[in-house]
């Protein structure tokens, strides 16, 4: 199997929550396998989630946030580790999103065009995905807007390809057992990234 340079993130702000455990897991199995693994944990760096004025004016970005390109491209695969809350990706998440995946840096709009160039080709990603809501019904009732969003419009978008999406849930009602098994899950994951 070859090695790779994966670059896990985890989206959720707490280092004490279930995501946390799960990324700690996957690391664990991405090492023993051989590969050579980054996290960046959202709920640790310094900046600014608010894109201030859209995309018309760059803002500087914050120490973090330069450190985090330079992450994603040395990355071959990127692991996004977060929960849905309302349907989506958490606001701390989005807005890790809106500051870095910047035109001229994940993506690039050809002059007086509506095509682009996806700027980050050559990556693969896995999210694992935590929710109170059965996977089942995210997937048939909801139709799974917040894994849409991250798989289409964001990754795909800008050239990150395939997208792998695994779903645990509800995390609300899980068994100690159960969250073992997730665990367990991700760490066969990681060595298999």
């Amino acid at each position: 199997m070859m090695k790779k340079r994966i670059l896990v993130i985890l989206g959720h702000p707490s280092a004490e929550s279930f995501c946390s455990a799960l990324a700690d897991s996957y690391i664990e199995g991405a090492q023993a396998a051989g590969h050579e693994v980054q996290l960046i944990s959202l709920g640790r760096l310094s900046f600014d989630p608010v894109l201030h004025d859209g995309y018309n004016t760059i803002q500087e970005l914050e120490p973090d946030l330069i450190a985090a390109q330079t992450a994603i491209t040395w990355a071959q695969h990127l692991v996004f580790i977060y929960p849905i809350w309302w349907g989506a990706i958490p606001a701390l998440m989005k807005g890790f999103i809106d500051r870095i995946f910047l035109p001229g840096f994940a993506f690039k709009y050809r002059k007086n065009s509506l095509f682009w160039d996806r700027l980050l080709l050559g990556r693969s990603a896995h999210l694992l995905v935590t929710m109170d809501t059965p996977p089942w019904y995210f997937r048939w009732i909801y139709r799974m807007p917040g894994h849409n969003q991250m798989k289409r419009t964001i990754l795909e978008f800008c050239g990150v390809k395939p997208v792998k999406t695994s779903s645990f849930g509800p995390i609300k009602i899980s068994s100690k057992q159960q969250r073992e098994k997730w665990l367990k899950q991700a760490n066969i994951y990681g060595q298999r990234a």
